[in-house]
């Protein structure tokens, strides 16, 4: 089972596979923003890595963050559980003035996830 460090938070068990918010909100009980319910629509859901940064990510995260003009940080709703990691949570519902993180991601990447380097 994956280990996911949360800095300043611990280190946790994350079932393998499952998706990096869902193991935020899950695992580490963090009050991860995901307002586009994890579809890649609205990079509400970014985290810093430390360590263990996916050397892959799905196009379209790497699409959505060139949008934005986004580097330095990644979508956990566009990431796996399938290796040890340590992240920074960056965007979190305390302190964000919206009324809830958003709708809560399906177990599955959205859209179907094609799989490029970063």
């Amino acid at each position: 089972m994956p280990k996911l460090t949360v800095e300043s938070l611990g280190t946790f068990d994350a079932p393998a596979g499952k998706r990096l918010v869902l193991a935020l909100i899950d695992e580490a009980g963090v009050d991860q923003l995901h307002a586009c319910g994890g579809n890649c629509r609205c990079t509400t859901c970014r985290v810093e890595f430390v360590e263990g940064e996916p050397a892959m990510m799905t196009e379209a995260e790497k699409n959505k963050l060139a949008e934005r003009e986004l580097s330095g940080v990644r979508l956990s709703c566009q990431i796996l559980c399938d290796h040890d990691m340590t992240v920074r949570v960056i965007s979190r519902l305390e302190g964000s003035g919206r009324s809830d993180p958003g709708s809560r991601p399906e177990p599955d990447i959205h859209p179907e996830p094609v799989w490029v380097e970063k």
